[in-house]
């Protein structure tokens, strides 16, 4: 998924949510500036602040892999 499709998506995601990036803002704990920024698809946004995005739209990130079911149970083993 490209970084188009992302900022898409949430802007997606939020008008049907009904909210304004100032709503969506403030729920996420976050400035209008950095929704508009996300919805724009600029790539400077930190990790943290697009999973506080996509956490408040109820979106999940899904990690495929040839090797991810390995990789959950070693993970699942130290943990």
């Amino acid at each position: 998924m490209d970084k188009d499709k992302i900022a898409a998506m949430i802007r997606f995601h939020r008008k049907k949510s009904g909210l304004s990036q100032a709503e969506l803002g403030k729920i996420a704990g976050l400035g209008k500036t950095v929704i508009f920024d996300a919805e724009h698809g600029k790539l400077s946004i930190r990790f943290e602040t697009l999973l506080k995005i996509l956490n408040v739209l109820n979106i999940k990130i899904e990690f495929k892999g040839p090797l991810m079911h390995r990789f959950e149970e070693h993970f699942n083993e130290k943990n």
